[in-house]
């Protein structure tokens, strides 16, 4: 009877164990992340979570923070919200709203560096997903955008994914039919690409 409490209780130990060392990603974006079209489960941020399980056996929390619709602004104001869970990783992957409604870059750019220093203060890792975006407003305004990334990667000294929609942009079968959002196939290649990124710091 010892014997079998013993084991109960070492077990229990073990599964404690492994719920508290548990690490917590936070993916902060908009519909990309959010997984416009495709369920929470289909989206990529949970096929994340997923490959880590299958590939490594870590198991890992997510918090999917995507908003349909959400600019760095918008980002920015329901971060704190987010903080409060103590995530151990900040994957910011906002920006796209920005560029495609032609907001001013210079806002653009400080709004991400708050997101930034408030994850730091917050003694999370912070990674930063960059974007492109097709020139609209011009090829200036295009290259300012692709730069703004890069200029807070340096200046932090980020870990930076240079595309979040690397290998799915521009494919017909992998995007649903406004060709902008992902589908379900587009999120599981996208998931493969953050997974690799991601693997290293977890």
């Amino acid at each position: 009877m010892k014997k079998t409490i013993i084991i109960i209780f070492i077990f229990t130990l073990q599964i404690l164990s492994a719920n508290t060392n548990s690490k917590t990603i936070l993916f902060l974006g908009d519909s990309l992340t959010e997984g416009l079209g495709v369920t929470k489960e289909q989206a990529y941020p949970n096929l994340v979570k997923n490959l880590f399980k299958t590939k490594l056996n870590k198991n890992i929390n997510v918090i999917n923070g995507g908003v349909s619709g959400s600019t760095t602004s918008d980002g920015l104001s329901r971060l704190q919200w987010y903080l409060k869970r103590k995530p151990d990783i900040v994957f910011i992957a906002l920006g796209a709203n920005d560029g495609l409604r032609g907001l001013n870059l210079i806002q653009s750019e400080k709004n991400l560096e708050e997101i930034i220093n408030h994850a730091l203060k917050s003694n999370a890792k912070v990674l930063l997903a960059g974007m492109l975006i097709p020139p609209n407003y011009g090829m200036k305004y295009s290259q300012d955008f692709e730069n703004m990334y890069k200029n807070l990667q340096k200046k932090y000294n980020l870990m930076f994914m240079p595309f979040l929609l690397k290998g799915v942009a521009g494919e017909q079968s992998l995007n649903q039919a406004d060709g902008i959002h992902p589908n379900i196939k587009g999120h599981e290649i996208m998931a493969k690409e953050v997974f690799e990124f991601l693997k290293e710091e977890l």
